[in-house]
């Protein structure tokens, strides 16, 4: 038994894992805004990506 479910559609199994990306990433956004973290500056991200 589950409170919520998030369905994808019906396709060929290559693309799958593309089409579960999109509502995933928008599940950790939504949670990650609720706890009231900062959405724009993440945590650990590494320096060299920061760096220009």
């Amino acid at each position: 038994m589950v409170d919520y479910c998030i369905e994808i559609p019906d396709a060929n199994e290559a693309f799958l894992p593309l089409l579960a990306t999109i509502p995933l990433q928008l599940l950790s956004y939504h949670i990650a805004v609720m706890r009231g973290c900062n959405v724009d500056q993440p945590r650990n991200l590494a320096k060299s990506v920061t760096v220009e």
